[in-house]
């Protein structure tokens, strides 16, 4: 048994666990990267973020099967929205499959295509801000959606440890990894957030807008 294996037997599942579970396995028979999946210890971690902060606007870069949009819509209040974009439309029937599953097909708003395109057409600010889509971007994704955050809004990036990459010597020279490294160094450097880095599986960080 991992540490990880250990602290998943020792959590709570979150509360959308049937639909998780077809999620995960049509993910698995349906698509060749289902390593990307969130799975249960970064959904739960998703989840328990929203519990706690009762979002009523998230904003979700890079959807994939829509596991994550699950564990994220827990914490919604009342009325509350997920705009969730996804840039590869093959994957339309899982997600909304997944979200009917979980009674949250009503609350979420899928949005297919590049979301540096449609961030910049969506208005207001939001509470919650989840990326996790195309790793080259991460640093535009960064500059599009710092000012969209309110003041004590949240933004947790997923696999900003990048397989250990980011403390590879000589430096990682590949776009996915230089993507990640200069997100990193952007959003240590904002003074208008404050964030902390954690090693959960490929890393999270999470960023507090003052």
């Amino acid at each position: 048994m991992t540490i990880e294996e250990y602290c998943i037997d020792h959590s709570s599942l979150p509360a959308n666990n049937d639909a998780l579970v077809w999620i995960e396995h049509q993910t698995h028979i349906r698509t060749s990267r289902a390593r990307m999946l969130s799975g249960r210890a970064e959904g739960g971690f998703l989840s328990a973020i929203s519990r706690m902060t009762a979002p009523r606007r998230i904003l979700e870069l890079g959807v994939f099967t829509g596991y994550s949009t699950v564990c994220l819509a827990e914490g919604l209040a009342a009325g509350g929205v997920v705009d969730a974009i996804e840039i590869n439309d093959e994957l339309e029937d899982i997600i909304r499959g997944g979200y009917e599953k979980a009674g949250i097909a009503d609350k979420v708003n899928l949005l297919l295509g590049d979301a540096v395109d449609i961030i910049p057409t969506l208005p207001g600010h939001y509470d919650l801000v989840y990326i996790d889509a195309n790793k080259r971007q991460y640093p535009e994704y960064w500059n599009l959606v710092a000012d969209k955050v309110r003041p004590g809004g949240i933004v947790i990036a997923d696999n900003t440890t990048w397989d250990g990459k980011v403390i590879e010597e000589p430096t990682p020279r590949d776009a996915q990894s230089v993507g990640i490294l200069e997100f990193n160094k952007i959003v240590a450097a904002d003074s208008r957030y404050r964030c902390i880095q954690l090693p959960l599986r490929d890393g999270i960080t999470i960023a507090v807008r003052s």
